[in-house]
This record gives C-alpha cells, structure tokens and sequence, in this order.
C-alpha cells in the first residue's frame, strides 16, 4: 500500500525551529525551515544531517513552502539553502516574499553585529536565498513538477500566512503552519477548502486552551494598561514587528482617542514606518472592515503612537512602550526591559507565547531572579502579567478545522508534549480518526488508500435513473453496473453497449448452468407447473413466466426439466442464467434443491 511519512526535523512535540519533512508519492518537500528562539548555539537550527550527512539538499528535496515570516518557520532558511546548500524553488506568498528578508536581517544584526556570533548568515545570503523564492496567490493551484501540485489558503495569525494543500496524484497533505480560526481587528479567520486530505498537519500551541471572550480580553488588557498609567508607571509591551503589534496598536489608539489620555505610546523606531508600508501594499490581506474602510481611513496611520528612541526609556512619568521581539530574548525589548525591572509602578504585559528558555517565558513562570549574560543577577520587581493576544488557534479552533477540511488522518506539531497527547485523545475519540505526534526526528508513517477517479457516461447515469434509482448521494457508496473502459489514461464506466461500440467489438453472450437433481413423482410438464407456482408464492416483485416450450423464466433465468431414464421420479433441473442475475440464480439453486412443498398442484 502507499505510503505518507512525515519526519519534524523540529516542532516535532516542541514549539519553535518548525521544519517537517514530508515525504509524499516520491516527493520529499519541507513545510517551514524556522530557528529556535530558546537557543544560542547549533541547536537553534534544524538538524539538516537527517537529510543527508554530506552533499547539498537539492538533490534531497523537490521543494520548500514558507507558511509565513515568523522566525521560529522561517528563520533557518537562509543557512539551509546558502550554508547547507539548496538550489531548488522556495515557495511563500507575496508578503511573506516581502517581510522575511526584513526580519532576518534584523536578526542577524541582533546576532551577529551586536552579540558577535560566527557561524551565522551573511546579508548577502539572505538576497540570495530570497532569489530562489516563488511566490503564491492564494487559491492558485501551482505545478511544482509533472505530479506535485501546491495550493495556499488564508491562515490569518499574521499578514500573509497560508495554510497549503499539497498533492501527488490522489494522496494529499495539508500543512497549517501557524493559523487563526478567529477574526481579529485587522486579520480574517483562517479557511480551507472540504479537499479531505490523507493527513492533515496542524500546529496545536493552544492544544488544551479554550479562549474567553476576545471583548473580555481586551476591556482587562486597556483596564491594566490604564492603571499603570495613572499611578505614574511604564508599561512594556513586548511584541514582533508585524501581527499582535498592529492588532494591540488599533485597540489603545481607539482607547487613548476615547479616553482622550495623553501619556505617550512608543513603537520600535523603523519597524511602524515599514510595518504601515506592507499593510497598505498587502490591504487585500486584512479583513473585511479595514478594506472597506480603506480609502476614508487608513487605520495602521496613528495619531497617538510615535516612534521610539532609545533615549526615552530614561524620561520620568508614564508611558507605554511596544518593543521588538516578543519573548524578550533579545533586542530592544530586552533592554528596556533591564532598565524598567527594578520599580515595582512598572508592567510588562506578555500578550503571546514565549518558547522555553527565553526571559519572557522565565518570568512568566514567576521568576524573580534572573541571570542574564556576564552572570550579572537582575530583580524583577515590576508586574507582569500574560494577556493571550496570541494569533493562534484554541482547542476549540483546531477541532473546527478538523471539521472544515475532513482529513482521514491528523498529525499534530508545534506544541508541549503533554497538551498534545490530551489534544489527541480528543480528536480520535470525537471523529473516529488516527492522530500522531511524532517527536523531532522520528517519523510518523501514514498507509493511504489512494482513490482512482473514474466518470461516468451520461448514458449509464440515465439508465440507472429510469431503473427506479434514487438520485445519487456524494457522501454514499453506489454500486454501477458497466464496462470500465481506459483511455487516454482515463477510466470510464460506460453501458456494455457503448463499450462494445467504441472498441469494435460483437456482443456474446455468457451463461451460467447449473444441475439440480429433484425427487418429484409428477410428469416433468406437472413438475415445470408445480415449480412455476412455489416460485409465484416465493419470489413476489419478479416477472416470472411459464413458456409454451416447456420453460419457466425467472427474469433472464431459463429452467427446464427431464427425468433420469433409470428413474421416473428422479428429475433433472437445468438452471442458465446470464451474469446480471447471478444472484438471483444462486438464490433459486438452493431453493430447487430442498424439494418442492407437498400439496402444490
């Protein structure tokens, strides 16, 4: 039988460093090449040498597909495709194409300029993987090769994730990345066609989480903000470039208008200007609302929210502050963060998940003691407190995906061990299908039944239809009477008739025969009438028929009878019928053979 494996090379039971290794009808394909955030040494990538121990990718992979920009899916791909070597197409959409080499630039300065790390990729590295990108529309069913075939679809979670449905002849995968099944402020919720893949691979971050009210987080999110505020604090909030920082900017830009507040709020200096720029190129991309709205009002142009300046961070009184990255691991919310610990008017608020090992996830888990580089020791004496703004997908998001696409398979990624394995229970108890969650370099084996498609002639359909047939139901099994016929490398099932017609060939006919021996002390005329009436009194529904040369016909089905010339009693039954009735006459062979009812005349 056909087989699907599916190998995460990271994500595998773990969040961050996503890179699966799918391999399909003789295609090998990587879904995401991310680096790990919780990590400052070779593990942070992918480990490639499970690919192959020497040689470059290329002659491993037929493709790679980017879901989106973040750097845990993204972040490894310059060093796979320039370090490692791969020359093959790298597949993502257009703001996908347009933000990643952004942020990995970013990150490398971060890395490399200011930590002085070797072993990294170069700027010019990254314009070269970038030439190697393809981009996606979404719903364009794009030909890799002569059988892969991929397809995007909206993932919402942030400006241009896909979702991508990927198919070789009749086995399919669907691979999530990281998706929303909730509308946001400036994203729709995630959809994808009823396609029924072989397997369907879902990241499950918030796999035992069920979300309160998106309203209720919001009123609790500017209630805290507020008061921070008002009794003279600062408040950090600890964002990546592109996605919750828009979504949250929206919220306190409305508020602040509301409330008519004049504390300052801050934004990474660079990152709005940039940030403003893709949303207006990419538009078609937000919801229903901002596109709608447009033209009268730019809503990613705020009035109250300015560029930051690394000087500001020393200004008395209150402010709010969005700083990059989002786990504080690094960069300028790191460092506004060391600055602002010690007094405990302060906030930070944590709206997403932050990867293990990372500060954000330290303090989060109620550290108060930090040791940060050079094993200088930092109190954190300010609030922190976790608000889910997280454009990810909840329990209760993943099991409607589940039901939007009706995989046959589920296969989990991207997410703790112990929330999966109860995700997982979950999902084979309520629909019935096998769920796997392999860790990082073990490999999940899928056995597909791979359906041949086959049309009908309109013909057969007709016929069918004036048979009696109730009008066919997609969801249900029918069986079809025809002849399969290939052409073109097609099937068909057509009439015997059509079939006959189009090969050139002349019909014949085949029967089957059949001998009963019967006790009946009867004339073999009496006998043929008494056989004629017991399968009158039986068979109710069937033309049944007594011939004028000595035959009955049950539908195509011919019995004759003779006696034995040793004895007068001991008749002979011969039965004959055509394939079409085999059934029935199975079924009258064995009722000839237990004898005919005393008292028939």
């Amino acid at each position: 039988m056909p087989e699907i494996n599916v190998t995460p090379l990271g994500a595998g039971q773990d969040v961050g460093r996503s890179c699966i290794l799918v391999s399909i009808g003789g295609k090998n394909i990587m879904l995401d090449c991310g680096m790990h955030m919780g990590y400052n040494d070779d593990r942070r990538f992918p480990d490639f040498s499970y690919i192959t121990q020497n040689g470059r990718l290329t002659d491993f992979l037929d493709c790679v597909i980017i879901s989106h920009f973040h750097l845990d899916h993204c972040g490894a791909l310059p060093y796979m495709s320039e370090m490692v070597g791969y020359d093959g197409p790298i597949y993502m959409t257009h703001p996908t194409k347009a933000i990643c080499p952004i942020l990995l630039e970013d990150f490398r300065k971060i890395t490399v300029d200011k930590k002085g790390e070797t072993n990294f990729f170069t700027s010019q590295m990254i314009k070269d993987c970038m030439k190697k990108v393809v981009p996606l529309n979404l719903h364009q069913t794009v030909q890799v090769d002569d059988e892969l075939e991929i397809k995007a679809y909206y993932a919402g979670h942030v400006l241009g994730a896909a979702m991508v449905h990927i198919k070789v002849g009749s086995e399919s995968v669907v691979y999530t990345g990281d998706y929303n099944m909730t509308p946001d402020r400036h994203l729709g919720a995630a959809w994808i066609d009823k396609c029924r893949p072989d397997i369907l691979i879902s990241e499950s971050t918030y796999a035992t989480t069920i979300r309160d009210s998106k309203r209720c987080r919001e009123r609790d999110f500017l209630k805290k903000v507020h008061e921070s505020i008002e009794r003279g604090g600062k408040v950090l909030i600890p964002v990546f470039a592109l996605g919750r920082a828009q979504e949250l900017c929206i919220l306190l830009e409305t508020f602040w208008e509301r409330m008519n507040l004049k504390a300052p709020i801050y934004f990474s200096t660079g990152l709005t200007e940039k940030a403003n720029h893709y949303y207006k190129l990419f538009i078609t991309w937000t919801n229903q609302k901002i596109r709608k709205t447009f033209v009268q009002r730019n809503m990613f142009e705020f009035k109250h929210i300015k560029a930051f300046d690394r000087s500001y961070a020393d200004n008395p009184g209150p402010m709010v502050v969005f700083a990059t990255p989002g786990m504080l691991h690094a960069g300028q919310s790191l460092q506004i963060f060391k600055k602002w610990a010690g007094n405990e008017k302060n906030m930070v608020i944590m709206p997403g998940y932050c990867v293990q090992g990372t500060i954000g996830h330290k303090i989060l888990n109620g550290q108060r003691k930090l040791e940060m580089e050079g094993r200088a020791t930092l109190d954190v004496k300010l609030q922190v407190e976790y608000m889910s703004f997280s454009a990810h997908a909840d329990a209760k998001g993943i099991m409607q995906l589940i039901r939007m696409a009706e995989p046959r398979n589920m296969l989990l990624v991207h997410g703790e061990a112990v929330k999966m394995e109860f995700l997982k229970g979950k999902i084979e108890q309520e629909f019935s299908i096998d769920c796997y969650m392999p860790a990082n370099g073990e490999t999940a084996t899928i056995t597909t039944n791979p359906s041949v498609p086959v049309d009908i002639s309109l013909s057969l359909l007709k016929r069918e239809m004036a048979l009696g047939g109730s009008l066919p139901d997609p969801k249900k099994p029918r069986t079809m009477h025809g002849t399969l016929i290939m052409k073109e490398n097609s099937l068909k099932l057509v009439s015997s008739e059509q079939a006959l017609k189009e090969l050139g060939l002349n019909e014949h006919q085949l029967r089957f025969t059949c001998r009963v021996q019967l006790q009946d002390p009867h004339s073999d005329p009496d006998t043929l009438h008494r056989i004629y009436t017991h399968l009158k009194s039986v068979l109710k529904g069937y033309t049944i028929q007594h011939l004028p040369d000595g035959t009955v016909m049950v539908e195509s089905i011919v019995i004759k009878v003779s006696s034995s010339a040793e004895d007068s009693n001991a008749k002979v039954l011969l039965l004959s019928w055509s394939y079409q009735d085999e059934d029935l006459g199975s079924f009258l062979s064995t009722l000839l053979k237990k004898g005919l009812p005393s008292g028939l005349c």
